[in-house]
């Protein structure tokens, strides 16, 4: 059973590949075309395909798409229903319903030797939840998918079992805690649907002080949903300005992101306690954009009665299109396995990267110490540009696509978010190995390989880790183990060095551009930003051996 996932019609597109029940691939187009997000979520784009993800995911694993079972599409047109019929104030949605209806056409015609027929609609809320609840390591969990939209809804809450969904409540739009959250990011100066974390971020320099009327306005109710439209947020805070985006922080601004953030919380653990009220599962897996909101994840897994929450990587739009193949192959029958890894983008062979060096000119070596010399630069306070193995499917570098410092410098925290070009007030994570991880790291469970829950940081290390701990004293933590041996080694040699067992980590990009995924891209960003070393695989490279110890 081969099975390529699309996602396309609002914003991440991406491609997936499962061939009977094993995830063989999943990449975002924004890697390929290097334009953030790969498009904008308008009606008018919703026509433009993955092209380059879907071609890659079929020739990196040998297939034509003559040799497709099915692919499957995360929307179904069929279940929409026109904008202003649900609250929404979209002129132009008829014309992404339009363009969702040709899919299978448009689809055929960009991998020409597929037969149409073959293309399936998959819901959208469906394909969040497969995406979570089939590719988590449990036979048998809960689930929830929250987002902006969907067809006609912006949440689903249910249960598989042996590959089998029942579904126990939906929310109907125009409720939605996605496009609530979406429009306060609008409100602050952000990007609407790709902002989001910055809202997060903003939260913790803020008192909830409007949080009483929040509760007033976004509620559940007993049948397992809930009700939330956007408010008027100027009653409470003034729209943001450059200066906001800046790093310039109101005091109202933060105050009301602090207040939804919080809101947003006791809403998920409500919408959560009624679930295991009616499955009792010892696991919840979770999924829709919401689910990318680390700080309520932890909250959830400590106010819930699950034992174990499990969270797609890809939880965006993005994972749609895994989630999609995911649903159709079982419901052909064939229970898939268990993600095992978020890599699962493209990678170059050593002589493949060696190569491009020397295409590059840049002078590198190939050390049998590298985690050794890594942890030296890293130790002597430099930045490593690190690139080894198959780039991230998701927002998160996991230490395929990263960019290292040390941990112990609170100067790191704005040295490197000028480097990047972001706000100041955001936080960068750590990585930690993971047999160190228990004694740094609490409030969230560990391990926690995919950097999607927040910590507490033991009062002991706040003061020794201090480029890494957020202003509310935690921490994004993504744990390492053995499944990175390069990684894990460098991580080794560095705590060796330095007492600490921790390494900052932000993604390998800058402002505006998609996180790096070729050598190309690894190499153009090396030669415009101040970095002290570059890791391609088992190569290194020095800024002063390459530049001549240009800064």
């Amino acid at each position: 059973m081969r099975v390529l996932g699309v996602n396309a019609l609002f914003h991440d597109p991406s491609a997936a590949l499962v061939v009977d029940g094993r995830i063989l691939a999943a990449a975002e187009e924004e890697r390929f075309t290097r334009r953030k997000h790969g498009k904008r979520p308008v009606p008018f784009a919703a026509w433009e395909l993955p092209e380059h993800a879907m071609r890659w995911c079929l020739e990196a694993n040998g297939l034509t798409p003559g040799d497709l079972d099915a692919v499957a599409y995360s929307f179904d047109p069929a279940l929409a229903e026109p904008a202003e019929a649900m609250g929404l104030a979209d002129p132009w949605d008829w014309l992404r319903l339009r363009y969702a209806e040709r899919a299978p056409q448009f689809i055929a015609t960009a991998l020409p030797g597929l037969d149409p027929g073959l293309v399936r609609f998959v819901p959208h809320e469906v394909s969040h939840a497969a995406s979570a609840a089939l590719a988590a390591p449990f036979p048998a969990c809960s689930v929830m998918s929250l987002d902006g939209r969907g067809e006609r809804s912006s949440f689903l809450a249910g249960r598989y079992e042996d590959g089998k969904l029942e579904v126990l409540a939906t929310q109907d739009l125009p409720h939605s805690l996605g496009l609530v959250y979406e429009s306060l990011t609008e409100h602050l100066g952000f990007l609407r649907s790709s902002d989001e974390y910055k809202v997060m971020a903003l939260a913790s320099y803020g008192r909830p002080r409007f949080l009483p009327e929040l509760r007033e306005l976004l509620r559940t109710d007993p049948e397992g949903g809930f009700v939330a439209e956007a408010p008027d947020w100027s009653q409470w805070a003034a729209p943001g300005s450059p200066g906001l985006t800046d790093g310039g922080l109101g005091d109202d601004q933060a105050d009301l992101a602090a207040s939804l953030q919080a809101r947003l919380e006791e809403l998920l653990v409500e919408l959560a306690t009624w679930l295991y009220a009616r499955t009792g599962d010892e696991a919840l897996a979770l999924a829709g954009g919401t689910a990318l909101n680390c700080v309520a994840n932890s909250r959830l897994w400590r106010g819930t009665p699950f034992e174990h929450v499990w969270v797609q990587p890809a939880a965006g739009d993005a994972g749609t299109a895994l989630g999609a193949a995911l649903q159709l192959t079982a419901e052909a029958g064939v229970v898939p396995e268990p993600m095992t890894s978020a890599a699962l983008g493209p990678s170059w062979s050593d002589d493949e990267l060696a190569e491009a060096l020397r295409t590059a000119r840049i002078p590198f070596g190939t050390p049998d110490d590298l985690p050794e010399q890594v942890a030296a630069v890293l130790a002597d306070d430099g930045m490593v540009a690190w690139f080894d193995g198959r780039s991230e499917f998701g927002p998160r570098a996991l230490g395929q696509r990263s960019l290292l410092a040390h941990p112990g410098h609170r100067a790191n925290t704005e040295r490197l978010n000028l480097v990047k070009g972001r706000e100041q007030f955001r936080p960068v994570a750590p990585m930690v190995l993971l047999e160190h991880a228990e004694e740094i790291f609490s409030g969230g469970p560990l391990p926690s390989p995919y950097m999607l829950f927040v910590h507490d940081v033991a009062p002991a290390w706040q003061s020794r880790i201090p480029a890494t701990v957020h202003v509310d004293g935690t921490a994004r933590v993504q744990t390492v183990d053995g499944s990175q041996p390069r990684l894990q080694a460098t991580l080794r040699a560095f705590r060796d060095r330095t007492g600490l067992p921790v390494l900052v980590n932000t993604s390998l990009n800058t402002a505006g551009r998609p996180m790096v995924d070729s050598p190309r891209d690894a190499l153009e960003l090396f030669g415009s930003a101040p970095v002290d070393a570059l890791v391609l695989g088992p190569h290194l490279v020095r800024r002063a051996d390459a530049f001549g110890g240009a800064a």
